[in-house]
């Protein structure tokens, strides 16, 4: 959500934002500093000082908040994928809608949440897990969003799931790119890189490795 936007919501659910943001820092602190497994949800309860139930109220699980700065922006694409106006290929209508959701994350540290969550997630193989649980949740979800609004047979033609498999092959390219960076790297940068990304898929499609053909 943009800043702008959040400044406009009620003072309950701003509060109940920053109480999230408070979440998502204090974890990703402490995964950081103490590893993922030894952290426990006490701990992170504590931190914020927030009881269990609050915390349920916002996340599923210690996964679930580290991940949470990527899995807001795939939420936002979906949002972004229903109520975008078609026209163009399929693949081209998702590109365009992930740059505009890249675009308008949050300025208030949003990109380096981002960057950390990432980098934390190579380390930890119960947030490897969830993290493909994850896509593929997210997939499904894009491809119901799109039967409804274009009628896809999305049982019958595979091209609509291909077409969101490369989108978001293409990210994660993008995202190893810019998680690398020795350097501090914001959204447009981010942004910079999905193009990049999205440019070279073409090419990718018609690769011939030499001595081949």
């Amino acid at each position: 959500m943009a800043d702008s936007a959040t400044d406009r919501l009620p003072l309950r659910e701003r509060k109940k934002l920053r109480t999230r943001q408070a979440l998502i820092d204090a974890a990703l602190e402490s995964f950081a500093e103490r590893g993922f497994g030894a952290t426990t949800l006490d701990e992170l309860c504590e931190a914020v000082e927030i009881s269990k139930r609050t915390f349920f109220r916002n996340f599923t699980s210690k996964e679930d908040v580290a991940m949470a700065p990527l899995q807001d922006l795939w939420a936002a694409f979906l949002v972004e994928l229903a109520e975008r106006p078609g026209g163009g290929t399929l693949l081209g209508m998702g590109q365009d809608a992930l740059l505009a959701v890249v675009e308008r994350m949050p300025s208030d540290g949003w990109a380096e949440r981002a960057r950390r969550s990432y980098r934390l997630t190579d380390s930890t193989p119960a947030m490897t897990a969830h993290n493909l649980e994850f896509c593929d949740r997210t997939t499904r979800d894009a491809l119901r969003i799109l039967q409804e609004r274009f009628a896809l047979d999305i049982a019958a033609d595979p091209r609509p799931r291909l077409a969101l498999d490369i989108l978001v092959a293409a990210f994660h390219c993008a995202l190893d790119t810019w998680a690398a960076r020795p350097e501090f790297a914001d959204a447009a940068t981010l942004s910079a890189d999905l193009r990049e990304a999205f440019a070279a898929i073409p090419g990718a499609l018609t690769l011939t490795p030499a001595g081949v053909g």
